[in-house]
């Protein structure tokens, strides 16, 4: 837990510092994207026959400011924390495989190590509120805002000053690994439970019923299956989450990871970076971060379409089209560092390829 003075400190402060992150998320540029689009069309190919190749990098272009962007410094962040509501039956899995897990991605054994490493990206790990207390690893950042949160079927799952807690300190991650070069940030998670809570906020917001939107998750039977439907009904009866509220959907029924992971969004935003959100609870990240600054959708490019039952309504609301369609459903940032190295091979296609002038090869009569 943070400390009791400093918790006053940044309850007092916090509301004006996200409003100031809001003001700084901008529309993309759309003198810059129209120079993209003129180059595009003019490289050694037919007009859009590199289909949506073409659309990524003008819409990288417009984020970053930049008419030939290039992805140079790859950074995916996982952030890890526990969920109280796993009381009520929803994983497969016991909750002390969250520190385990971040002890396998501090040690590189994980999915998400392989695959970052494969496209050369670079793997920051956070303890945002691990139940089980973690021993300081220098891999490891710690932002624990408690050890997991509250049972949301029964409750709100955290205070309002922690869930900006939450955010800001994922603005923080962002904005320290933008100094270090970062160009393109991809989202993960890790939390056991924690598509519950995600599930929770999707149909709120979308209107959907829990039903039509909660998963297996970690492959739960049909009696886990009814027990997380239960506890996502539960959850938003109990609490009556204010749709239009951001922080207090995160509050009410959110996480400190997918607060966390919504910060780094907004963070990412504000500083005109491009952002990979991964599956599930990357996309309910994505939609907490979307309806605290509306601007962000912009910014915002789906990895691939989760195997949990609603992540293509999540995506549908969002706005966004998801590059890949995997299969995946094991969250942890995989299926964003897949699609990063499409989104660089988008910018290089922008940058490296000649042009019908450049390459002596005529045009279309």
């Amino acid at each position: 837990m943070l400390n009791p003075e400093l918790n006053s400190k940044t309850e007092k402060r916090k509301p004006m510092e996200i409003e100031t992150i809001i003001q700084r998320i901008q529309p993309l540029d759309q003198q810059v994207m129209a120079a993209a689009r003129a180059r595009q069309d003019v490289l050694t190919k037919p007009q859009g026959s590199l289909g949506r190749l073409e659309h990524l990098s003008i819409q990288i272009a417009g984020i970053t400011g930049q008419i030939r962007p290039r992805i140079q410094h790859k950074v995916v962040t996982v952030m890890a924390g526990d969920h109280g509501v796993v009381a009520e039956g929803v994983s497969a899995f016991p909750q002390e495989v969250t520190p385990q897990m971040v002890l396998n991605f501090l040690n590189g054994g994980a999915a998400i190590n392989v695959l970052s490493k494969h496209v050369g990206a670079r793997v920051v790990i956070v303890d945002m509120g691990v139940a089980e207390s973690m021993d300081s690893h220098p891999q490891l950042i710690s932002r624990r805002v408690a050890p997991g949160t509250a049972n949301i079927a029964k409750g709100p799952a955290m205070t309002r000053a922690q869930a900006t807690e939450s955010i800001l300190s994922g603005v923080e991650i962002v904005e320290t690994e933008i100094a270090r070069g970062l160009d393109i940030l991809a989202t993960g998670d890790m939390g056991i439970g924690n598509t519950t809570p995600s599930a929770a906020i999707a149909c709120l917001v979308t209107g959907k019923s829990a039903s039509e939107i909660v998963g297996r998750g970690t492959g739960v039977d049909d009696e886990g299956l009814r027990r997380k439907i239960s506890a996502v009904e539960s959850a938003l009866k109990i609490n009556q989450p204010d749709p239009c509220d951001g922080l207090d959907v995160l509050a009410k029924v959110g996480g400190f990871e997918i607060g966390g992971l919504a910060g780094a969004i907004l963070g990412a935003a504000a500083n005109r970076r491009p952002i990979v959100i991964d599956g599930f609870i990357s996309t309910a990240a994505a939609i907490i971060a979307a309806t605290i600054a509306p601007q962000t959708k912009d910014y915002l490019i789906a990895a691939h379409c989760s195997q949990e039952l609603g992540h293509r309504l999540m995506m549908e609301w969002l706005g966004v089209t998801p590059l890949l369609d995997m299969h995946m459903r094991l969250g942890e940032g995989t299926g964003a560092a897949l699609a990063m190295s499409i989104v660089e091979a988008s910018c290089k296609i922008l940058d490296e390829m000649a042009t019908f002038g450049e390459a002596g090869v005529s045009e279309k009569a």
